[in-house]
């Protein structure tokens, strides 16, 4: 998931496996409706329950693959695997979409120790699409904060291990890592009818403009004099460290659209960029400010891959007398490469994947075709799955008038829904209903089998930066399901700790045997599901 939302989340019951299993039988006995069928649905919870392959999937894409980051070796082999488990389980038309990219990049060996008084290997993680570099050199802390200070520092740079900026502010935390939802915040989350914002905003836009235009500086400057490497904090504490990509310094006013990704093959050449431990960080940037000498002895050697395509894994349980028309669910396969992408997201995938072999298994027959894509390019853009609507659905067009026009494929036509999954390991506590109030009764009767009356929040609210905008942008029903944070946005969300073990085995299953009830649901009701206006 990339740059994410930070919206309240839904409440649902704690069941444990069992519970959750026996508790819902109820429920479905006394469900009468068309748009339902009882038998199924029972049939997957039981499945999905007893029988769940959700974790040993996961194991596969985070422990075996590991970092899949998007244009790597080790995407293509996740996704080679990817593909091919999903056609031995009985699905057709596994196969790989591709969509224009760019260079490839996979870290071979890192290691970096502080060298002074005392020696100490550094806790940090090379950013993705960084240069390598083998050398030992002193450190200096550029802690400007002013142009007038930066000039100070003219000379100084050349064959230096860079801190960009002073000590960074530890706050103790009170509160606990993991969470689950609230009854408030679901009920807060079911009465908006807006958007949130992420995060408060603490700058104004002129000081924060100051800020990355003096930042920006400070990178010219490093890169002209010749320094060996820039060091910045990588988010979160405690040992997580957040690693993204490394970035191509460009003016703060440069349009957004037209700057160069370090991945683009005309990108220049940058110095390499280190993501550091904050608490490794401010001990190397106090020790300066009281005089000390340290020096950092870094190995780090990288391989570029020549410039080529991105991919996306499709594949499909075929559907019966409306076959031609499509229900899809989906996850994005690609993540970030300091750890394994365990949440972000081979959950996801996990999910997916085990909702099309429950449905498969059981020899359940869709009316629609169920077609599941795990996507690439999510982290950098939503690159696959914007890609894929285009190419298949259509897309948005913005005429002289100023008003939005949708430019739709024959396929488009034949589409009924898209499902995603993208928030961690959290259970599904409910869907955003992307503005779409006809989806309402619908939606609260495809999860009464699984829980309490109520007990899923349907918010009208929508919510962004992942795979289904693309979908949702040409007007296409698309939604995700909500789910509990757990730790996402406090130790796994693009970190050194996304593994496998911060993973919940019942959690998977609870949100697989939903994934799996909502696609085989939307694939057998008479009508595809309903959309909002189409503006003309």
């Amino acid at each position: 998931m990339n740059r994410r939302r930070f919206f309240p989340f839904i409440l649902v019951a704690l069941f444990s496996t069992q519970t959750f299993s026996q508790q819902a039988r109820p429920a479905i006995d006394n469900l009468i409706t068309d748009e339902v069928d009882s038998s199924a649905i029972a049939q997957i919870i039981e499945e999905g329950t007893q029988r769940s392959k959700a974790m040993e999937y996961l194991s596969y894409i985070a422990d075996v693959y590991g970092p899949r980051l998007t244009g790597s070796p080790g995407f293509t082999r996740a996704a080679d695997w990817t593909m091919n488990t999903l056609s031995t389980m009985g699905l057709v038309n596994a196969h790989l979409e591709g969509w224009p990219f760019g260079r490839g990049w996979e870290l071979q060996r890192y290691s970096a120790n502080v060298i002074g008084k005392q020696v100490f290997p550094l806790h940090s993680y090379p950013m993705a699409w960084t240069p390598g570099v083998d050398a030992t050199g002193d450190v200096i802390l550029l802690d400007a904060k002013t142009d007038s200070a930066l000039d100070t520092f003219k000379g100084k740079l050349k064959g230096k291990f860079v801190l960009l900026g002073g000590p960074r502010n530890i706050e103790v935390r009170f509160d606990p890592g993991a969470t689950r939802m609230t009854e408030a915040q679901l009920l807060e989350l079911a009465n908006t009818d807006v958007a949130r914002p992420r995060r408060p905003r603490r700058l104004d836009a002129t000081s924060r403009q100051r800020r990355s235009t003096l930042e920006y500086r400070k990178v010219q400057m490093c890169e002209k004099e010749g320094a060996l490497a820039l060091l910045s904090v990588g988010g979160f504490d405690g040992g997580s460290i957040m690693v993204l990509s490394a970035n191509v310094p460009q003016h703060p006013d440069s349009p957004f659209a037209s700057r160069l990704r370090v991945w683009d093959p005309k990108a220049p050449r940058i110095l390499p960029q280190i993501a550091v431990g904050v608490e490794h960080y401010n001990r190397m940037a106090r020790a300066l400010e009281k005089g000390e000498e340290l020096k950092i002895e870094m190995n780090l050697d990288v391989a570029f891959t020549k410039p080529d395509s991105g991919y996306n894994v499709i594949a499909e349980l075929p559907g019966t007398d409306l076959k031609d028309e499509v229900v899809m669910i989906g996850a994005h396969l690609d993540s970030w490469h300091g750890a394994t992408g365990a949440t972000d997201n081979g959950t996801g995938v996990a999910i997916c994947m085990e909702a099309m072999r429950i449905m498969k298994s059981l020899n359940l027959k869709p009316r629609r075709t169920i077609r599941i894509a795990l996507w690439g390019g999510e982290e950098q853009g939503e690159y696959g799955s914007k890609a894929y609507v285009k190419q298949h659905f259509g897309e948005r067009a913005t005429p002289r008038d100023g008003e939005p026009k949708f430019i739709y494929k024959p396929e488009a036509e034949k589409f009924s829904v898209y499902f995603n999954d993208d928030n961690g390991t959290g259970r599904f506590r409910g869907i955003y209903m992307e503005k779409n109030e006809a989806v309402r009764p619908i939606f609260r009767k495809w999860f009464a089998p699984f829980g309490r009356e109520n007990s899923f929040t349907l918010t009208i609210t929508g919510t962004t930066n992942t795979d289904h905008q693309a979908f949702n942008e040409i007007g296409l029903p698309a939604f995700q399901f909500i789910q509990d944070d757990i730790e996402y946005f406090t130790r796994t969300w693009h970190s050194t700790m996304d593994l496998y073990d911060r993973a919940i085995e019942d959690d998977l299953k609870q949100c697989s045997v939903i994934m799996a009830g909502f696609a085989y649901t939307a694939a057998t009701r008479d009508e595809r599901m309903p959309r909002k206006p189409v503006p003309k």
